[in-house]
């Protein structure tokens, strides 16, 4: 088995990174070509991969925001303006997780784990406050007759049931913040619901001005 890397996602990267997330996600439209490329004009800090000896095995979106803009309500297509990034604000303290996928052949390999780490190296560099992620819920679709997506929620708190990204996130040091109705209301298996979460960064100084470093270097490999 070949190393696993974390980097910063490239422009050559963009026809795989369309082509694996059409596999991933069959019932959600993929970003298309010009949308990357905005996203890495936009802040290309925020954009990494993970690959090995054989490709890409997947990616972590992320921008930055004003929580308070965005914290009682919003949606992904908000907040992402549609996936071009324009809401992106680099006098923001908030690191905004916008999309995490990895390879389903790659699973169980910790690919998600170092695209996690990748982001939590990048807020500790640039001394952001937090990272917020609204983790889809896709262990729901078949208890949504028999209870609310909130209710679900916490029976994956509680160790009842199991749910692919939240238990996922839980697991990572997230902390769960609440429910998103309709947050992507075209995700079949989250009925449209996305979990709040939150990670805290122990390192913050909020006395020290946030740093936009073109230098970072992922350490980070399995």
């Amino acid at each position: 088995m070949s190393t696993i890397r974390i980097r910063q996602t490239r422009r050559e990267d963009i026809p795989a990174l369309i082509a694996l997330q059409t596999r991933i996600y069959p019932t959600i439209p993929p970003w298309n070509k010009l949308d990357l490329i905005t996203q890495l004009e936009m802040f290309p800090q925020g954009q990494i991969v993970a690959e090995d000896d054989s490709g890409l095995l997947g990616c972590a979106s992320s921008i930055m925001v004003m929580w308070d803009d965005w914290a009682e309500e919003h949606n992904w297509y908000e907040i992402t303006s549609a996936g071009t990034f324009d809401n992106h604000n680099p006098d923001g303290r908030t690191l905004y997780g916008v999309e995490v996928f990895v390879d389903p052949e790659s699973q169980g390999q910790g690919v998600g784990h170092l695209l996690y780490e990748g982001r939590r190296q990048l807020c500790r560099a640039m001394n952001l406050k937090r990272i917020i992620v609204c983790g889809r819920l896709p262990g729901y679709q078949p208890h949504k007759n028999a209870m609310t997506a909130e209710y679900y929620a916490r029976k994956v708190i509680w160790g009842d049931v199991n749910d692919p990204v939240l238990s996922f996130q839980l697991h990572e040091g997230f902390s769960y913040c609440g429910v998103m109705p309709e947050y992507i209301p075209e995700d079949v298996e989250s009925c449209g619901y996305a979990s709040l979460l939150v990670w805290l960064n122990p390192d913050y100084d909020a006395n020290t001005p946030t740093v936009i470093r073109d230098d970072i270097d992922f350490q980070l490999g399995a």
